[in-house]
């Protein structure tokens, strides 16, 4: 055992500095976003720790791919020390190690973060009272915990099997229902909580991620206008709302009164002319600034990377559609949630990926920069839409400028995009998250005018058919797929962001390009906000 516990030792520091680097991205990509005038530590850190933790259960995805697949040889048998007791132990590292990692999601989800969200939210009103504060967030976070059981309940007692037996009593299916709980030691309770938050993470990422993919390589396509040329049209509109207030005022020179239809002109038209100024601050605080001839000078570089971004989304949505028409033409139904047995109709990526796999950390590469290609893309959605709820848009994502409460918002969502993102690559490479580059020995019989000679074995790759003894599952899969019903769910959801990311294609061909401070000047920003510029653009 000690000649592959170097080999897995390597896979391990691996996922160590993948760690390292996601708490680093994580610091810097918080401290980006959040308000320079109202950053609070305590929202700051929650923030960074949610999206670290959903960073590293993602990380995990390769490293279990990598010992399962590391088990076996090439030629499909298995290593001489791979014998049933290590592998039980390495399959139950991976395990504990998602049973960590969720658990600790599930807390920020359901009362870390609401806690921490509904504080701020009762210190703004009430600013003296602490322990009143305490109380009310607790009060309002109970609920979610409320929630957090319920959903723990129902996947620790539901049974996947139901009992055959028509004269069992009462007694023996409640007992059968303790059973199957302690032996999964709470599996199926923590993959029903993990799955519904899945759900609302595909639910997110139809919103956001899928717009985010066509609207970010367009906007770096497209560019943004000139800053020169903004602040002129600014000037003259200043002008003109200058004048227009002059002409209304003039009525009263002689002592009347301005009617009432007058007094709200003038009242628009001084809040205008207030937004107007303060695009002007800006505008002439970006022209001047040296991140602006940067960002001109590297123009031809953002159009690649924005032409690069483009065929990654067309070579996203193209594998996700033949992979959901292959479980609407060969999978076993809505009952069992598409699960599709075998691969009929390949992609790009379920090709790709096996193959990496063989040389790590190739594949693991390449899933780090999927998960990253959806943070930015998801970042780019909710930047563009910012937060709602239904038609209320509750906050602005903006850089230097998010309020803790948007920051612990935005975070929370990319954490349940990052969960979904599991799933994504499932269904993009369902062999590749099943089993790695595994494969079994399949007898052969050579004839010979039609009778036996010689029995040969040939490996072939693993999949469904395969026999439990030769092919080990990965625990990421054994996650995913506990619950058909949630499976049928992310199979209709992958028709949504197909759809979604195509409309958003068309609306951000169609757009036009992008203000050089879209989205950082607002009729409901303080003068104060302004200060916050300097952070960037001096």
């Amino acid at each position: 055992m000690a000649a592959p516990a170097s080999e897995l030792l390597t896979g391990w520091c691996l996922f160590g500095l993948a760690l390292l680097a996601i708490l680093i991205f994580c610091w810097v990509y918080v401290r980006k976003y959040q308000s320079r005038r109202e950053s609070e530590v305590i929202s700051t850190i929650t923030a960074i720790f949610a999206l670290a933790v959903a960073l590293i259960s993602s990380a995990l995805l390769p490293v279990d791919i990598f010992l399962v697949s590391y088990m076996k040889n090439q030629n499909g048998t298995f290593k001489a020390w791979a014998d049933a007791n290590v592998s039980r132990q390495i399959e139950d590292t991976v395990l504990y190690g998602y049973y960590t990692l969720y658990s600790i999601i599930l807390f920020c989800v359901f009362l870390w973060i609401p806690f921490v969200y509904f504080y701020y939210e009762e210190k703004e009103e009430d600013d003296g009272n602490t322990c009143l504060q305490v109380k009310t967030a607790l009060k309002y976070t109970l609920g979610f915990i409320t929630i957090c059981a319920v959903l723990l309940l129902i996947g620790a007692f539901v049974p996947l099997d139901i009992p055959n037996k028509k004269n069992s009593t009462e007694w023996e299916k409640v007992k059968l229902l303790f059973e199957e709980f302690g032996s999964s030691h709470g599996l199926t309770a923590l993959s029903f909580s993990i799955s519904s938050l899945t759900v609302i993470g595909m639910l997110a990422a139809i919103t956001y991620t899928a717009y985010g993919m066509s609207a970010l390589p367009l906007n770096l396509i497209k560019g943004t206008t000139s800053a020169a040329y903004e602040r002129l049209e600014n000037t003259e509109d200043i002008e003109e709302v200058e004048q227009h207030l002059l002409r209304i005022k003039s009525k009263c020179r002689d002592g009347r009164p301005l009617s009432s239809r007058d007094r709200r002109t003038v009242q628009q038209l001084e809040e205008r002319l207030r937004t107007l100024r303060r695009r002007e601050r800006h505008l002439e605080s970006i022209e001047k600034s040296w991140w602006t001839k940067f960002c001109e000078a590297i123009r031809p570089l953002k159009i690649v990377w924005g032409v690069f971004f483009i065929i990654v989304a067309l070579l996203f949505t193209v594998s996700l559609f033949l992979s959901n028409l292959d479980k609407a033409l060969h999978s076993a139904g809505f009952d069992s949630g598409f699960i599709i047995l075998g691969t009929n109709l390949t992609n790009p990526l379920n090709m790709l990926l096996p193959v990496l796999q063989t040389v790590f950390p190739l594949d693991y590469i390449l899933i780090t920069t999927i998960v990253m290609y959806f943070i930015f893309t998801s970042m780019a959605g909710i930047r563009n839409m910012g937060i709602w709820f239904f038609w209320i848009r509750l906050y602005k994502i903006r850089r230097g400028k998010t309020r803790p409460q948007a920051l612990l918002f935005l975070c929370m969502i990319l954490l349940l995009i990052v969960l979904h993102t599991s799933y994504m690559i499932y269904s993009l490479a369902p062999q590749y998250v099943m089993y790695g580059s595994q494969k079994y020995l399949v007898q052969s019989n050579k004839t010979i005018d039609g009778h036996p000679r010689n029995v040969t074995f040939v490996s072939k790759d693993c999949d469904a058919d395969a026999p439990e003894d030769q092919c080990i599952v990965t625990r990421t899969y054994l996650f995913l797929h506990k619950f058909w019903f949630f499976s049928a769910a992310y199979y209709f959801g992958n028709w949504a962001f197909i759809a979604v990311f195509l409309i958003g294609l068309i609306v951000s061909c169609c757009k036009g390009k992008k203000s050089v401070i879209e989205g950082e000047v607002d009729e409901d920003d303080s003068d104060m906000s302004d200060d916050e510029l300097s952070v960037y653009y001096h």
